[in-house]
Protein backbone atom coordinates (compact mmCIF):
# COMPACT_ATOMS: atom_id res chain seq x y z
CA UNK A 1 0.00 0.00 0.00
CA UNK A 2 2.80 2.43 0.85
CA UNK A 3 2.70 5.37 3.21
CA UNK A 4 0.16 8.17 2.99
CA UNK A 5 0.99 10.84 0.40
CA UNK A 6 0.22 14.46 1.23
CA UNK A 7 -0.56 16.58 -1.83
CA UNK A 8 -1.22 20.33 -1.71
CA UNK A 9 -3.05 22.35 -4.37
CA UNK A 10 -2.78 26.08 -3.77
CA UNK A 11 -5.27 28.63 -5.13
CA UNK A 12 -6.52 26.99 -8.29
CA UNK A 13 -9.53 26.63 -10.56
CA UNK A 14 -12.66 24.80 -9.51
CA UNK A 15 -12.21 21.96 -12.00
CA UNK A 16 -9.35 20.59 -9.91
CA UNK A 17 -11.94 18.90 -7.71
CA UNK A 18 -11.75 16.20 -10.38
CA UNK A 19 -7.94 16.14 -10.14
CA UNK A 20 -8.41 15.45 -6.43
CA UNK A 21 -10.95 12.70 -7.12
CA UNK A 22 -8.47 10.94 -9.37
CA UNK A 23 -5.71 11.10 -6.78
CA UNK A 24 -7.98 9.34 -4.32
CA UNK A 25 -9.00 6.69 -6.85
CA UNK A 26 -5.41 5.83 -7.77
CA UNK A 27 -4.83 2.27 -9.06
CA UNK A 28 -2.30 1.51 -6.29
CA UNK A 29 -4.98 2.22 -3.66
CA UNK A 30 -2.45 4.47 -1.96
CA UNK A 31 -3.75 6.64 0.86
CA UNK A 32 -3.73 10.31 -0.21
CA UNK A 33 -4.29 13.28 2.06
CA UNK A 34 -5.25 16.30 -0.02
CA UNK A 35 -4.60 19.84 1.19
CA UNK A 36 -6.19 22.84 -0.53
CA UNK A 37 -5.92 26.59 0.00
CA UNK A 38 -7.85 29.34 -1.73
CA UNK A 39 -8.87 32.98 -1.47
CA UNK A 40 -12.55 32.19 -2.04
CA UNK A 41 -14.29 30.43 0.84
CA UNK A 42 -16.86 29.04 -1.61
CA UNK A 43 -14.34 27.38 -3.92
CA UNK A 44 -15.35 23.71 -4.26
CA UNK A 45 -11.70 22.64 -3.98
CA UNK A 46 -11.85 23.59 -0.29
CA UNK A 47 -14.88 21.38 0.29
CA UNK A 48 -13.27 18.52 -1.63
CA UNK A 49 -10.01 18.61 0.37
CA UNK A 50 -9.14 16.67 3.50
CA UNK A 51 -7.43 19.74 4.98
CA UNK A 52 -8.44 23.20 3.77
CA UNK A 53 -7.58 26.75 4.72
CA UNK A 54 -7.92 30.29 3.42
CA UNK A 55 -4.90 31.93 1.85
CA UNK A 56 -3.63 35.31 3.05
CA UNK A 57 -4.41 38.18 0.70
CA UNK A 58 -2.13 40.88 -0.64
CA UNK A 59 1.15 38.96 -0.49
CA UNK A 60 3.94 39.77 -2.92
CA UNK A 61 5.24 36.80 -4.92
CA UNK A 62 8.25 36.43 -2.59
CA UNK A 63 6.07 36.71 0.51
CA UNK A 64 3.77 34.10 -0.98
CA UNK A 65 6.75 31.77 -1.42
CA UNK A 66 7.55 32.18 2.28
CA UNK A 67 3.93 31.37 3.10
CA UNK A 68 4.12 28.28 0.86
CA UNK A 69 7.38 27.08 2.42
CA UNK A 70 5.87 27.43 5.89
CA UNK A 71 2.73 25.57 4.79
CA UNK A 72 4.78 22.69 3.37
CA UNK A 73 6.91 22.47 6.51
CA UNK A 74 3.96 22.57 8.95
CA UNK A 75 1.93 19.99 7.04
CA UNK A 76 4.77 17.73 5.80
CA UNK A 77 3.65 18.13 2.19
CA UNK A 78 5.12 15.52 -0.15
CA UNK A 79 3.95 16.99 -3.48
CA UNK A 80 2.95 20.62 -4.11
CA UNK A 81 0.96 21.48 -7.28
CA UNK A 82 1.39 25.28 -7.61
CA UNK A 83 -0.90 27.37 -9.80
CA UNK A 84 -0.94 30.82 -8.16
CA UNK A 85 2.55 32.42 -8.26
CA UNK A 86 3.93 29.37 -10.05
CA UNK A 87 6.95 31.24 -11.45
CA UNK A 88 8.07 32.55 -8.06
CA UNK A 89 7.55 29.16 -6.44
CA UNK A 90 9.51 27.07 -8.96
CA UNK A 91 12.39 29.56 -8.76
CA UNK A 92 12.87 28.34 -5.17
CA UNK A 93 12.62 24.63 -5.96
CA UNK A 94 15.71 23.82 -3.87
CA UNK A 95 14.16 25.37 -0.76
CA UNK A 96 11.09 23.16 -1.13
CA UNK A 97 13.24 20.11 -1.82
CA UNK A 98 15.13 20.77 1.43
CA UNK A 99 11.80 20.38 3.24
CA UNK A 100 11.08 17.11 1.44
CA UNK A 101 8.48 18.67 -0.87
CA UNK A 102 8.52 17.96 -4.60
CA UNK A 103 7.10 20.62 -6.91
CA UNK A 104 4.80 19.24 -9.59
CA UNK A 105 5.70 21.95 -12.10
CA UNK A 106 8.32 22.58 -14.81
CA UNK A 107 11.70 24.22 -14.13
CA UNK A 108 11.81 27.98 -13.69
CA UNK A 109 13.34 28.51 -17.14
CA UNK A 110 10.45 26.75 -18.89
CA UNK A 111 7.82 28.60 -16.88
CA UNK A 112 9.48 31.93 -17.76
CA UNK A 113 9.42 31.20 -21.51
CA UNK A 114 5.69 30.49 -21.57
CA UNK A 115 4.50 33.21 -19.20
CA UNK A 116 4.56 35.67 -22.09
CA UNK A 117 2.92 34.60 -25.36
CA UNK A 118 5.23 36.69 -27.53
CA UNK A 119 8.33 35.18 -25.91
CA UNK A 120 6.73 31.77 -26.30
CA UNK A 121 5.94 32.21 -30.00
CA UNK A 122 9.46 33.43 -30.72
CA UNK A 123 10.94 30.47 -28.85
CA UNK A 124 8.84 27.72 -30.42
CA UNK A 125 9.53 28.99 -33.93
CA UNK A 126 13.22 28.26 -33.36
CA UNK A 127 12.43 24.54 -33.03
CA UNK A 128 10.20 24.43 -36.08
CA UNK A 129 6.72 24.52 -34.54
CA UNK A 130 4.44 26.80 -36.61
CA UNK A 131 2.61 29.73 -35.04
CA UNK A 132 0.01 32.12 -36.51
CA UNK A 133 0.91 35.67 -37.60
CA UNK A 134 0.90 37.96 -34.58
CA UNK A 135 1.47 41.56 -33.56
CA UNK A 136 2.29 42.84 -30.09
CA UNK A 137 0.08 45.87 -29.48
CA UNK A 138 0.29 48.57 -26.80
CA UNK A 139 -1.35 51.58 -28.45
CA UNK A 140 -4.37 52.39 -30.59
CA UNK A 141 -2.13 53.06 -33.60
CA UNK A 142 -0.50 49.64 -33.31
CA UNK A 143 -3.91 48.01 -32.93
CA UNK A 144 -5.33 49.63 -36.06
CA UNK A 145 -2.22 48.73 -38.07
CA UNK A 146 -2.45 45.06 -37.02
CA UNK A 147 -6.20 44.84 -37.66
CA UNK A 148 -5.90 46.42 -41.11
CA UNK A 149 -3.08 44.03 -42.07
CA UNK A 150 -5.10 41.00 -41.01
CA UNK A 151 -8.26 42.18 -42.73
CA UNK A 152 -6.34 42.89 -45.94
CA UNK A 153 -5.25 39.24 -45.88
CA UNK A 154 -8.85 38.10 -45.50
CA UNK A 155 -8.79 37.31 -41.76
CA UNK A 156 -10.86 38.36 -38.78
CA UNK A 157 -8.64 39.99 -36.17
CA UNK A 158 -8.77 39.05 -32.51
CA UNK A 159 -6.75 40.00 -29.45
CA UNK A 160 -5.93 38.67 -26.01
CA UNK A 161 -3.52 39.61 -23.22
CA UNK A 162 0.11 38.79 -23.95
CA UNK A 163 0.17 37.02 -20.60
CA UNK A 164 -2.72 35.29 -18.95
CA UNK A 165 -4.55 32.00 -18.68
CA UNK A 166 -7.55 30.48 -20.39
CA UNK A 167 -9.78 32.69 -22.51
CA UNK A 168 -9.69 35.71 -20.20
CA UNK A 169 -9.57 38.92 -22.23
CA UNK A 170 -10.10 37.26 -25.63
CA UNK A 171 -12.11 39.38 -28.09
CA UNK A 172 -12.82 39.34 -31.83
CA UNK A 173 -12.73 42.67 -33.70
CA UNK A 174 -15.70 43.62 -35.86
CA UNK A 175 -16.37 46.64 -38.06
CA UNK A 176 -20.11 46.49 -37.39
CA UNK A 177 -21.27 49.54 -35.39
CA UNK A 178 -22.53 48.97 -31.87
CA UNK A 179 -26.24 48.23 -31.96
CA UNK A 180 -28.99 46.24 -30.30
CA UNK A 181 -27.54 43.17 -32.00
CA UNK A 182 -24.72 43.35 -29.43
CA UNK A 183 -27.27 43.42 -26.60
CA UNK A 184 -29.49 40.56 -27.71
CA UNK A 185 -28.92 37.03 -26.48
CA UNK A 186 -25.84 36.09 -24.50
CA UNK A 187 -22.76 38.34 -24.29
CA UNK A 188 -20.58 38.00 -27.38
CA UNK A 189 -16.79 38.09 -27.77
CA UNK A 190 -17.23 40.44 -30.76
CA UNK A 191 -16.37 44.10 -30.12
CA UNK A 192 -16.55 47.00 -32.62
CA UNK A 193 -13.12 48.38 -33.54
CA UNK A 194 -14.15 51.98 -32.90
CA UNK A 195 -15.13 51.18 -29.29
CA UNK A 196 -11.82 49.42 -28.68
CA UNK A 197 -9.90 52.40 -30.10
CA UNK A 198 -11.95 54.77 -27.95
CA UNK A 199 -11.20 52.69 -24.84
CA UNK A 200 -7.47 52.76 -25.63
CA UNK A 201 -7.54 56.55 -26.01
CA UNK A 202 -9.22 56.92 -22.64
CA UNK A 203 -6.89 54.48 -20.86
CA UNK A 204 -4.37 55.91 -18.42
CA UNK A 205 -1.79 53.23 -19.26
CA UNK A 206 -0.88 51.16 -22.32
CA UNK A 207 -2.24 47.67 -22.85
CA UNK A 208 -0.15 44.61 -23.70
CA UNK A 209 -2.10 42.59 -26.24
CA UNK A 210 -1.36 39.96 -28.81
CA UNK A 211 -3.31 40.58 -32.05
CA UNK A 212 -3.66 37.67 -34.44
CA UNK A 213 -6.11 36.09 -36.91
CA UNK A 214 -9.07 34.26 -35.45
CA UNK A 215 -8.03 30.62 -35.70
CA UNK A 216 -10.44 27.92 -36.81
CA UNK A 217 -11.58 24.70 -35.20
CA UNK A 218 -10.87 22.04 -34.28
CA UNK A 219 -9.00 23.07 -31.19
CA UNK A 220 -6.79 20.32 -29.83
CA UNK A 221 -5.39 20.42 -26.30
CA UNK A 222 -2.57 17.94 -25.86
CA UNK A 223 -2.07 16.85 -22.25
CA UNK A 224 1.56 15.90 -21.73
CA UNK A 225 3.25 14.07 -18.87
CA UNK A 226 7.02 14.45 -18.84
CA UNK A 227 9.39 13.09 -16.23
CA UNK A 228 12.08 15.19 -14.54
CA UNK A 229 14.50 13.29 -16.79
CA UNK A 230 12.93 15.08 -19.78
CA UNK A 231 11.38 11.93 -21.25
CA UNK A 232 7.73 12.00 -22.33
CA UNK A 233 5.53 9.43 -20.61
CA UNK A 234 2.17 10.51 -22.07
CA UNK A 235 0.75 12.75 -24.82
CA UNK A 236 -2.98 12.60 -25.55
CA UNK A 237 -5.01 15.17 -27.48
CA UNK A 238 -8.48 16.33 -26.47
CA UNK A 239 -10.42 17.74 -29.41
CA UNK A 240 -13.00 20.54 -29.32
CA UNK A 241 -15.24 21.33 -32.26
CA UNK A 242 -18.23 23.36 -31.15
CA UNK A 243 -20.10 21.38 -28.52
CA UNK A 244 -18.51 18.08 -29.54
CA UNK A 245 -15.44 16.84 -27.65
CA UNK A 246 -13.27 13.81 -28.31
CA UNK A 247 -9.75 12.37 -28.19
CA UNK A 248 -6.92 11.96 -30.69
CA UNK A 249 -3.46 10.47 -31.03
CA UNK A 250 -2.92 11.85 -34.55
CA UNK A 251 0.75 12.80 -35.18
CA UNK A 252 -0.16 16.25 -36.58
CA UNK A 253 -1.08 17.30 -33.03
CA UNK A 254 0.92 14.91 -30.88
CA UNK A 255 4.35 15.24 -32.48
CA UNK A 256 4.66 19.06 -32.15
CA UNK A 257 3.49 18.80 -28.54
CA UNK A 258 6.05 16.10 -27.76
CA UNK A 259 8.76 18.20 -29.40
CA UNK A 260 7.91 21.25 -27.28
CA UNK A 261 7.65 19.25 -24.06
CA UNK A 262 11.10 17.72 -24.62
CA UNK A 263 12.92 20.75 -26.03
CA UNK A 264 11.71 23.15 -23.33
CA UNK A 265 11.79 20.65 -20.42
CA UNK A 266 8.07 20.95 -19.69
CA UNK A 267 8.25 18.53 -16.80
CA UNK A 268 5.22 16.90 -15.20
CA UNK A 269 1.75 17.92 -16.40
CA UNK A 270 1.46 20.57 -19.09
CA UNK A 271 -1.12 21.40 -21.73
CA UNK A 272 -0.26 22.46 -25.28
CA UNK A 273 -3.06 23.90 -27.43
CA UNK A 274 -3.36 24.03 -31.22
CA UNK A 275 -5.88 25.40 -33.72
CA UNK A 276 -6.09 25.58 -37.49
CA UNK A 277 -4.61 28.43 -39.57
CA UNK A 278 -5.83 27.60 -43.02
CA UNK A 279 -4.97 23.93 -43.54
CA UNK A 280 -2.16 23.88 -40.98
CA UNK A 281 -2.26 23.20 -37.23
CA UNK A 282 -0.50 26.05 -35.39
CA UNK A 283 0.36 26.58 -31.76
CA UNK A 284 -2.16 28.62 -29.80
CA UNK A 285 -0.90 28.39 -26.22
CA UNK A 286 1.25 26.43 -23.78
CA UNK A 287 0.09 26.03 -20.18
CA UNK A 288 2.78 25.02 -17.71
CA UNK A 289 0.15 23.52 -15.38
CA UNK A 290 -2.39 20.71 -15.47
CA UNK A 291 -5.36 21.62 -17.65
CA UNK A 292 -8.79 22.04 -16.13
CA UNK A 293 -10.06 19.30 -18.45
CA UNK A 294 -7.27 16.83 -17.65
CA UNK A 295 -9.67 14.53 -15.81
CA UNK A 296 -11.47 13.87 -19.10
CA UNK A 297 -8.67 11.43 -19.94
CA UNK A 298 -10.30 9.08 -17.45
CA UNK A 299 -12.63 8.26 -20.34
CA UNK A 300 -9.57 6.78 -22.06
CA UNK A 301 -8.59 4.70 -19.03
CA UNK A 302 -5.83 7.12 -17.93
CA UNK A 303 -5.25 8.57 -14.46
CA UNK A 304 -2.79 11.32 -15.35
CA UNK A 305 -2.80 13.15 -11.97
CA UNK A 306 -1.69 10.05 -10.10
CA UNK A 307 0.99 9.20 -12.68
CA UNK A 308 2.37 12.73 -12.25
CA UNK A 309 2.45 12.38 -8.46
CA UNK A 310 4.29 9.09 -8.84
CA UNK A 311 6.97 10.76 -10.98
CA UNK A 312 7.27 13.61 -8.47
CA UNK A 313 7.85 11.01 -5.74
CA UNK A 314 10.61 9.40 -7.79
CA UNK A 315 8.53 6.37 -8.77
CA UNK A 316 8.67 5.23 -12.41
CA UNK A 317 5.41 4.98 -14.32
CA UNK A 318 6.66 3.74 -17.67
CA UNK A 319 4.82 4.84 -20.79
CA UNK A 320 1.26 5.95 -20.04
CA UNK A 321 -0.66 4.86 -23.13
CA UNK A 322 -4.46 5.01 -23.30
CA UNK A 323 -5.81 1.45 -23.60
CA UNK A 324 -8.63 2.93 -25.70
CA UNK A 325 -9.94 6.32 -26.84
CA UNK A 326 -13.26 7.24 -25.26
CA UNK A 327 -16.27 8.09 -27.39
CA UNK A 328 -17.19 11.66 -28.28
CA UNK A 329 -18.95 13.65 -25.57
CA UNK A 330 -20.15 17.08 -24.56
CA UNK A 331 -20.14 18.96 -21.26
CA UNK A 332 -23.05 20.03 -19.08
CA UNK A 333 -23.19 21.85 -15.75
CA UNK A 334 -23.45 19.90 -12.52
CA UNK A 335 -23.47 20.66 -8.79
CA UNK A 336 -20.45 20.34 -6.52
CA UNK A 337 -20.37 20.82 -2.72
CA UNK A 338 -19.01 23.92 -1.00
CA UNK A 339 -18.12 24.23 2.65
CA UNK A 340 -20.78 25.03 5.22
CA UNK A 341 -20.68 28.73 6.09
CA UNK A 342 -22.67 31.09 8.26
CA UNK A 343 -24.25 33.95 6.33
CA UNK A 344 -27.20 36.04 7.54
CA UNK A 345 -30.55 34.58 6.43
CA UNK A 346 -28.86 31.94 4.26
CA UNK A 347 -29.79 28.85 6.23
CA UNK A 348 -31.50 27.97 9.47
CA UNK A 349 -29.47 24.98 10.54
CA UNK A 350 -26.21 25.28 12.44
CA UNK A 351 -23.24 25.17 10.05
CA UNK A 352 -20.53 22.58 10.48
CA UNK A 353 -17.03 23.68 11.45
CA UNK A 354 -15.33 25.31 8.47
CA UNK A 355 -11.94 23.59 8.83
CA UNK A 356 -10.78 21.02 8.14
CA UNK A 357 -13.04 20.50 5.16
CA UNK A 358 -15.02 17.29 4.79
CA UNK A 359 -13.84 15.12 1.87
CA UNK A 360 -16.21 14.56 -1.04
CA UNK A 361 -18.66 11.74 -0.30
CA UNK A 362 -18.85 8.57 -2.33
CA UNK A 363 -22.16 9.68 -3.81
CA UNK A 364 -20.38 12.27 -5.97
CA UNK A 365 -20.05 11.54 -9.73
CA UNK A 366 -17.00 9.49 -10.69
CA UNK A 367 -14.09 11.24 -12.49
CA UNK A 368 -14.96 9.42 -15.72
CA UNK A 369 -18.45 10.87 -15.64
CA UNK A 370 -17.62 14.54 -15.16
CA UNK A 371 -15.83 17.24 -17.11
CA UNK A 372 -15.54 20.96 -17.73
CA UNK A 373 -13.91 23.32 -20.22
CA UNK A 374 -10.54 24.75 -19.24
CA UNK A 375 -11.07 28.15 -17.66
CA UNK A 376 -8.73 30.65 -16.13
CA UNK A 377 -8.01 30.00 -12.42
CA UNK A 378 -10.61 32.58 -11.39
CA UNK A 379 -13.46 30.66 -13.05
CA UNK A 380 -15.46 28.85 -10.40
CA UNK A 381 -17.58 26.37 -12.29
CA UNK A 382 -17.82 22.59 -12.26
CA UNK A 383 -19.60 20.36 -14.69
CA UNK A 384 -20.43 16.83 -15.72
CA UNK A 385 -19.76 14.88 -18.87
CA UNK A 386 -22.59 13.45 -20.96
CA UNK A 387 -21.40 11.10 -23.69
CA UNK A 388 -22.96 11.47 -27.11
CA UNK A 389 -22.80 9.18 -30.11
CA UNK A 390 -20.06 9.90 -32.65
CA UNK A 391 -21.12 11.50 -35.91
Amino acid sequence: MGSRVRVWLNRTYAENVFFMDQLRSNPQHRAVEIHATHGDADSPVLAAADVASMEPEGLSPRAYVEYALDHCARHSIDVFVPVLHQAAIVAQRAEFAALGTALLAPPAEAVAVFQDKVTAYEAVQTVGVPVPPWWRVRTEEELVTAVEALEAAGHKACFKPASGAGGVGFRVITRAPFSLNHLNGFPSPYVPLDLVVEALRAADQPVDWLVMPRLEQPEVSVDCLTGPDGRIRMAVGRTKNGRRRGFTLHPSWIEPARLLAEKFELHYLTNIQFRMYGDEPVLMDVNTRPAGGLHQLAQCGVNAPWAAVQLALGEETGEVVPPFLGQDYTVVSGPRPVRAVSLPHQRADTPAPALPAVPVQATEPSPAAVTEPEPAPATENASATAAIAPA
